[in-house]
This record gives C-alpha cells, sequence and structure tokens, in this order.
C-alpha cells in the first residue's frame, strides 16, 4: 500500500509573534519543520512527503529538505488560502491510491507509534483521526441569548493529526466546495456524506503556536532523549 504524508505548513502564524513561520522557528538548534519530517521520514521507509509551505517560504523549505533528508522522498507545493486550499494543492500531487497522512508542520513531536497506529486503523476503518480526552470542565457558550451550558467532558475529545484516510475516501472528498466550518479533514470527509474513525491521540502531541510551547516541546525532546539514552544503556 502506498503511503503520503501531506505536511502542512501553509500558515505564517500570527500568534506566535515572530518574524518568520512558526514552523521554521528553531527547536533545540533545528527547525520545528525538520522534526516533523523526520517522524514520518523515520516511520516508514517508502512513505512520500508533500510538503505545503507559503510560496515565498518554499526555498526555505528546500534548504531544510537539503540539509537533513533525501530530497527524493519530498515533493514541495504552494499553500492555499485557507487549510481546505492547502490540502487540496497537496492532494493534487498524489497519482496512485494509498494511505494519507494530513499532519499539522507545527505538531513536530508526533511519535513513530502513533503514525504506526493511525496507518493500521485506517488499513481496517478507511480512516482514523486522533483524539485526546479533554481534562478541563467544558461548556458551551450561546452568545445570541448570552447565556451558556455545562457539557460532560467525558464525552469531548480534543482533535489531533495526522488525520488519516484511504485516498479513495479523501481525494473525491476534497472536490466538494469550501466551507467555512471545514476546520479539518475530518470536517470535510463528514460533508461528503462519510463517517470517522477516531484513535487515541498522545498529550505531547501539541501543536506549536505560542513561545511557551516551544520551551515545553524543548522540555519534551530532552525527556524522550534522555530515554532513549537510558534504553541503550541498559
Amino acid at each position: 500500500m502506498e503511503k503520503y504524508a501531506i505536511i502542512v505548513a501553509g500558515g505564517i502564524g500570527k500568534r506566535m509573534g515572530s518574524a518568520v513561520p512558526k514552523q521554521f522557528l528553531l527547536l533545540k538548534n533545528k527547525p520545528v519543520l525538520y522534526y516533523t519530517i523526520k517522524a514520518f521520514v523515520e516511520a516508514y521507509d517508502d512513505i512520500r512527503i508533500i510538503l505545503v509551505l507559503p510560496e515565498e517560504y518554499a526555498d526555505l523549505g528546500r534548504e531544510i529538505i537539503d540539509a537533513y533528508f533525501d530530497y527524493r522522498r519530498i515533493q514541495i507545493t504552494s499553500g492555499g488560502e485557507s487549510r481546505f486550499h492547502s490540502v487540496q494543492n497537496g492532494l493534487r500531487l498524489i497519482e496512485e491510491e494509498g494511505i494519507v497522512f494530513v499532519h499539522d508542520a507545527v505538531r513536530c513531536l508526533v511519535t513513530t507509534d502513533l503514525i504506526h497506529r493511525c496507518y493500521e486503523q485506517t488499513l481496517q476503518m478507511g480512516s482514523a483521526v486522533p483524539v485526546i480526552r479533554a481534562k478541563d470542565s467544558v461548556r458551551m457558550l450561546n452568545e445570541e441569548l448570552n447565556d451558556n451550558e455545562v457539557l460532560d467532558r467525558t464525552k469531548v475529545v480534543l482533535v489531533q493529526t495526522p488525520q488519516t484516510f484511504h485516498s479513495r475516501i479523501l481525494r473525491p472528498a476534497f472536490e466538494i466546495d469550501y466551507k467555512e466550518r471545514f476546520t479539518d479533514e475530518a470536517t470535510v470527509v463528514e460533508a461528503f456524506g462519510l463517517k470517522i474513525s477516531l484513535v487515541e491521540g498522545e498529550e505531547n502531541n501539541l501543536k506549536i503556536t505560542r513561545p511557551v510551547d516551544l520551551l515545553i516541546a524543548e522540555k519534551i525532546l530532552e525527556m524522550q532523549q534522555g530515554e532513549k539514552m537510558g534504553l541503550l544503556n541498559n
């Protein structure tokens, strides 16, 4: 089965407040994007990476690829005006049927275990969307009535990536007309009329959106590297 990872890095990350998009910020002396690509390259020897970047940062993306990876496994395409259009651009580079991972470029701590779980579940169910349980109390706001209500947090999950689908599902789903409610691939597939399958995500699979997230990611990387060293020494 062919494997594709569409890594979406089409945004500019205004919340980070930096001069360059957050996927190019340094994390332990390497760009955030390096860790994301590395996770998928190491997960499968035969996976093809499709990197979706803002057009003006394509050269910077190529520099990262040239410095750390085999460029023959990675293609670059331009981002669109929304996530939907960026993923659509990535899908246009897929010619053969296979399993397609769509992943946020700034979820740089994704593990091989999670990538493998998503793949195996997609083989069985046609899709796999990673989620984690909500730990905080949750309320639903109704601004029109100036009201709110408590939700049962045991029935609420937080959605992550890589959202994974068989190409026979994802490619036709992205031929429908764009709607503002399309915040991820799962909402597009559901609008196409298909149900999605959930898989357990990971607490450390955080999305880098604020400066403090870089500090948290650095500590997690240090812990992971320490654990690996401990295993090698035992």
